[in-house]
């Protein structure tokens, strides 16, 4: 008899199936992460030239300390199976009270695949915020009044966006560094 699970599933680019409000952690993959990532737009398409959410996580992952690196990279990995959807739409509490607990639920299923801590660390949330910042002033029109993270100085270098595919390949790459590194650690 076939398992009941929560939900309905659906198929992630590799062809394999996921619950998104009945997350496991054994069928949370980063091939799949990655691809679906490097694939959404940030800021819901509105920028001036698309700019994914994977090459923002990568850049996250260099802006934290390196033992929370991989939470870094990892920080937006439930979007690659409920994708992104903007602040002020998760903001809103009659939708964001319902995303929050299925993110909530997916996230938990990735910190559980890759041995993540279940809490964020605080370093995440700045540098989010400091990318955010270098990604309003580099990427996106001026805005007609300063956005609530306005306090947070951008970074001094300019982000230039990636096609997809390097996106992905960046997104993979670093997630094998930062692998290794865990292993080195771990002795």
């Amino acid at each position: 008899m076939a398992e009941l699970r929560i939900g309905d599933w659906m198929q992630t680019a590799h062809g394999r199936l996921f619950w998104p409000l009945d997350p496991r952690a054994d069928e949370v993959h980063v091939d799949d992460i990655a691809h679906a990532l490097a694939n959404q737009c940030r800021f819901a398409g509105h920028c001036r030239e698309f700019y994914s959410v994977a090459q923002h996580s990568v850049l996250v992952s260099y802006e934290v300390p390196v033992e929370d690196a991989l939470w870094g990279l990892l920080h937006d990995a439930s979007e690659a199976y409920l994708v992104d959807l903007p602040r002020p739409v998760k903001r809103a509490s009659e939708i964001g009270d319902a995303y929050m607990r299925a993110e909530t639920a997916v996230m938990a299923a990735i910190c559980d695949r890759f041995r993540l801590s279940r809490e964020q660390p605080a370093s995440i949330k700045l540098a989010d915020d400091v990318l955010l910042m270098t990604e309003a002033r580099d990427l996106m029109a001026p805005p007609p009044t300063p956005w609530r993270e306005s306090g947070v100085k951008p970074l001094p270098s300019p982000i230039a966006a990636w096609t997809p595919q390097r996106a992905r390949e960046r997104f993979l790459d670093r997630f094998e560094e930062l692998q290794r590194f865990r292993e080195v650690v771990a002795g």
